[in-house]
């Protein structure tokens, strides 16, 4: 699945960010009090949203309430919501990272096996696109194997959600700049990055990893100044590693 866009020249916002993984009080702190969102703005997010954190339905809830009251929050699919939907319909690829991996999404939506999520937040999941292409960027969860012909490049889904290293060719992408998230980038790595303005670009500067002090932020890059805007994780406190 594709969603196209083409932006408006009026004086539209239009920013992107990613990774939430149950991070609610950080998002909502971004949308509300830093971006300070409005109908009118545009919000583009790459996939994500569960898993890890303390609270992956409170994230569903949220993103589905801002699309409900007219917000244009356009959600892209990542990896972790793939899993979350394969789990649910007992397709175990993997053991979706163990016990201590899925215990703080089951207990965020108070069940006790994958299957018993509710329908309506599966759906709402299900029904997200691979990528969203518009008329200056592409954006994608992880990005794309580049080797591939072109059509079938866009085709490979699995690369579009898990693919960690690639050689990037802007040819395949009509000279539009990559935008994606799925691999956690020091925050400073990202601020150097994004005033160069590159042809392609990590957003995922790893929010939910708290006990990472180079980590344990949310970004948000307006696309047409390319400002940066961080957050620092402002959860509650909640079990995870360090990465």
């Amino acid at each position: 699945m594709t969603f196209l866009f083409f932006t408006n020249p009026r004086s539209v916002r239009r920013y992107a960010t990613t990774d939430l993984h149950g991070c609610l009080h950080t998002f909502r702190y971004l949308v509300e009090e830093e971006l300070r969102l409005t109908p009118d703005d545009e919000l583009y997010l790459l996939g994500d949203y569960v898993n890890k954190g303390p609270d992956s339905r409170g994230v569903l809830d949220y993103l589905m309430q801002l699309q409900a009251t007219g917000h244009r929050v356009h959600c892209l699919r990542g990896n972790h919501d793939q899993a979350l939907l394969d789990s649910s319909r007992h397709r175990w690829r993997w053991d979706w990272l163990g016990p201590r991996g899925r215990l703080p999404t089951l207990r965020s939506f108070g069940v006790r096996r994958m299957a018993d999520i509710p329908a309506r937040y599966l759906e709402w999941l299900a029904a997200l696109p691979y990528e969203i292409e518009l008329d200056d960027f592409v954006l994608v969860h992880a990005g794309y194997n580049f080797a591939l012909p072109p059509a079938e490049m866009r085709r490979d889904y699995d690369s579009m959600l898990n693919i960690k290293k690639f050689v990037f060719d802007p040819s395949r992408l009509e000279g539009k700049r990559l935008l994606h998230g799925h691999v956690p980038n020091p925050t400073a790595q990202v601020l150097a990055k994004v005033s160069a303005r590159p042809e392609v670009l990590g957003l995922d500067t790893g929010c939910v990893y708290r006990h990472n002090p180079e980590l344990a932020h949310l970004a948000a890059l307006d696309l047409d100044t390319w400002e940066l805007t961080l957050v620092a994780n402002r959860e509650p406190p909640y079990a995870i590693g360090k990465r």
